[in-house]
């Protein structure tokens, strides 16, 4: 019998972890402000005379350049009829960390270790050696007694005057280091921590959203490429765990996203928290090259996990067919009450699709340590071929096989 620990860790709000996958605002009806990032795009001599005005934060080629600019310069760009402006889509939050924490972990191996593990009395997991986790997050505080050593790479791409500072990704939020928990914690070096999928992954910590939850489309797609850039310059085999997104589809994410998939990484990203109704799943993990997570909870109905309520769903005009279309849910795994790692050393208990997500990052990092030769889409495959051995049948849109809220299943370790 599994030996649980003192509980006593406090459920944060459900708003924190609920409202991290946000929309933000997006349009060109900008509200009056002081400092604007916008998107460039046009003919080359053009973009290339503009380049010599304002100085490139992020250089797409082809697809333009991002800047920052201020109201008297924006005003002016709109009004330049070569080029097409406009603003940098934002991701935010709409609600700030609790402060629900302790400094041990009620339980070493929490439900959702214990489900995709499908091993009730687990003490420790194991894992995952050699291969690069990019979360791409609020950062990861690195000197949590459980994730100390794990780091390779900690970067930052949300500061206004370099858009990539090396050897910083410092988390104040919260989220970014509880995400890197769950995929990868290793129980501090007493062995009294807690535990994530794959603990003998390597870290990559990218900050693409600032301490307030908030960062802009281009950063973060900036930080993709490069974790693709440097998935070749490495030689290694690189897995990108989003927990973050928008309702709406952004074209230098997805391009990203695009870019990396055939660079042969990984892409795994959230659902979003808009459920239960169809078609409210975000971005970008709707997009066909990323891998979309839904959120179960630990419930039993019609004899399995239950797609928590929050989770949003895909399309169910595409239910049944087991083919990945754009706005389909891919695969689900434990979401709600998930106790990780915490900014402060410490430890507590959230939910999300946020959550869902690292748990499928983890098992991913495990699978292919396993076996360094597959490719991403074999790897995908792998993933889709265990979700299929674990149907989900309980929430609202859950049904036998391929369904809009849990998607292939819940892939799991054995």
């Amino acid at each position: 019998m599994k030996k649980k620990r003192v509980l006593g860790a406090s459920l944060l709000s459900m708003a924190m972890g609920l409202s991290m996958f946000s929309a933000g605002a997006f349009g060109q009806a900008a509200e009056a402000k002081e400092d604007y990032r916008v998107w460039i795009q046009g003919p080359s001599a053009e973009k290339n005379k503009l380049k010599t005005q304002y100085e490139a934060r992020w250089d797409f080629g082809d697809k333009g350049f991002t800047t920052n600019v201020n109201s008297k310069q924006y005003q002016a760009l709109l009004k330049n009829k070569n080029v097409k402006i406009q603003l940098v889509q934002e991701h935010t939050i709409d609600a700030k960390p609790g402060t629900g924490t302790e400094a041990i972990p009620s339980d070493g191996t929490p439900w959702g270790i214990e489900a995709i593990y499908n091993d009730s009395s687990i003490q420790a997991t194991s894992g995952g050696n050699g291969i690069k986790v990019a979360v791409l997050d609020t950062g990861v505080y690195t000197g949590h007694a459980d994730l100390a050593g794990s780091d390779e790479q900690c970067k930052d791409f949300t500061q206004r005057k370099n858009p990539l500072v090396n050897g910083s990704c410092n988390d104040k939020n919260g989220h970014g280091t509880h995400v890197a928990g769950t995929v990868l914690a290793h129980g501090g070096a007493n062995g009294q921590g807690i535990y994530g999928v794959a603990p003998d992954a390597d870290l990559w910590a990218y900050k693409v959203l600032n301490d307030r939850g908030s960062g802009y489309s281009d950063d973060i797609a900036g930080a993709i490429r490069h974790a693709a850039d440097e998935a070749g310059r490495t030689g290694s085999n690189v897995i990108i765990s989003m927990s973050l997104g928008s309702s709406s589809k952004d074209s230098m994410i997805a391009s990203a996203v695009d870019y990396a998939y055939g660079k042969g990484v990984l892409v795994i990203a959230a659902a979003g928290n808009s459920g239960p109704g169809s078609n409210t799943i975000g971005y970008p993990g709707a997009l066909t090259n990323a891998i979309a997570v839904a959120a179960l909870e630990n419930v039993q109905e019609n004899g399995t996990y239950r797609v928590a309520d929050f989770s949003s769903r895909g399309n169910p005009l595409t239910d049944g067919d087991y083919i990945i279309q754009e706005r389909d849910v891919e695969v689900s795994a434990p979401g709600r009450a998930i106790e990780s790692t915490w900014y402060n050393g410490s430890y507590t208990t959230i939910s999300g699709t946020s959550m869902a997500t690292p748990h499928v990052s983890g098992l991913a990092a495990k699978i292919w340590a396993s076996n360094t030769n597959m490719s991403n889409t074999q790897l995908r495959a792998e993933l889709q071929s265990r979700a299929k051995l674990n149907d989900i049948k309980g929430g609202s849109g859950a049904a036998t096989g391929d369904d809009y809220a849990s998607g292939f299943g819940f892939p799991g370790v054995k």
